[in-house]
């Protein structure tokens, strides 16, 4: 039987996360004990009281954890708040599963993924399939690491280029079986709390984007696997919290943490010529695309003042003697 602890980080959506909550303390997650963290993220409106209300008028105070943080951490150090509790035990966790405040549970997600962990010792991640509430096909959830190829093909955008580094692309099939991928959408994923541990856990470097990424991108680099196992089923309202939602509203401006993500990412992990370049081809390949939407009349999916926004905030820092 292994022990499980479920960390919901909250910033600005309580009644979401109390449904996310809900979701897991009324599944039974057969063969498993499960213990529930909930993390409000010093939300700038009554979300703590709210959640604080509800826990108690529920009669979950036995049941839910919750943190109240007087600090809006960003979600890896959001996460890292309940990590760094749960590693300091003397008995901790086998598994840690981080689910999103505005997912919820569409079966015993949960036990699926501890009983795959169980039967695969050499497997240190698992993903969950998520759909969205509207439609019941299934959304990516899977995705490549991060390249110079994928790069050009994402701010292209245009068919023939995309075909072209098809191997590149970040994001895989969402209608695939059960396969090792190179990480898996942090919304619904479950962990060995250790082998997160030994790596470090989230790098509090980052406030929003890209931090799963890097983090299972180390748990890659010490040798160990991930895979996406779709029998595991979430429902997620993608952006509920963030406002950014994929394939969506792609003209809007995107926030400079972003930028800051993505530049940390790739010079952290490659080093600050190959982030120089990829930025570069980011700023090329944007460019490239928005001639070519424009000129086909359709609209381009590059966001509103991408050219100046990586220039500031990714291509000048990166510039600079030092900067990465």
């Amino acid at each position: 039987m292994a022990d499980i602890a479920v960390i919901i980080v909250n910033y600005g959506t309580a009644e979401l996360a109390l449904k996310a909550a809900a979701s897991v303390l009324e599944r039974a997650h057969p063969g498993h004990r499960v213990e529930l963290h909930l993390v409000d993220n010093a939300s700038p409106s009554s979300d703590a009281d709210i959640i604080a209300d509800a826990i108690a008028e529920r009669g979950w105070q036995d049941q839910l954890i919750f943190h109240a943080e007087a600090e809006n951490h960003g979600f890896g150090r959001g996460n890292n708040v309940v990590l760094h509790d749960l590693a300091a035990r003397e008995v901790p966790p086998d598994y840690v599963f981080l689910l999103n405040p505005d997912a919820v549970l569409d079966n015993e997600a949960i036990a699926i993924l501890a009983d795959f962990l169980d039967g695969h010792p050499d497997i240190a991640c698992a993903g969950a399939e998520i759909r969205k509430p509207s439609s019941p096909a299934p959304v990516t959830a899977a995705f490549r690491f991060p390249s110079l190829g994928s790069v050009v093909s994402e701010a292209v955008n245009f068919g023939p280029v995309s075909r072209l580094l098809r191997s590149s692309r970040v994001a895989l099939d969402p209608t695939r079986e059960a396969a090792r991928v190179d990480w898996v959408a942090g919304a619904a994923v479950m962990a060995r709390l250790e082998v997160w541990r030994d790596v470090g856990f989230f790098d509090p470097t980052y406030f929003l984007y890209y931090e799963e990424v890097d983090l299972m991108l180390q748990v890659a680099r010490a040798g160990h696997a991930c895979w996406y196992v779709p029998q595991a089923k979430i429902i997620h309202h993608e952006g509920a919290a963030t406002g950014v939602r994929s394939g969506e509203e792609a003209r809007r401006r995107r926030p400079v943490y972003l930028y800051e993500s993505w530049r940390h990412y790739f010079s952290k992990n490659h080093g600050r010529a190959y982030a120089l370049t990829a930025a570069i081809l980011w700023l090329l390949g944007g460019t490239l695309g928005l001639l070519i939407a424009t000129l086909r009349g359709r609209t381009a999916s590059v966001p509103l003042n991408y050219a100046g926004d990586i220039t500031r905030h990714v291509i000048a820092p990166l510039l600079r003697p030092g900067g990465r």
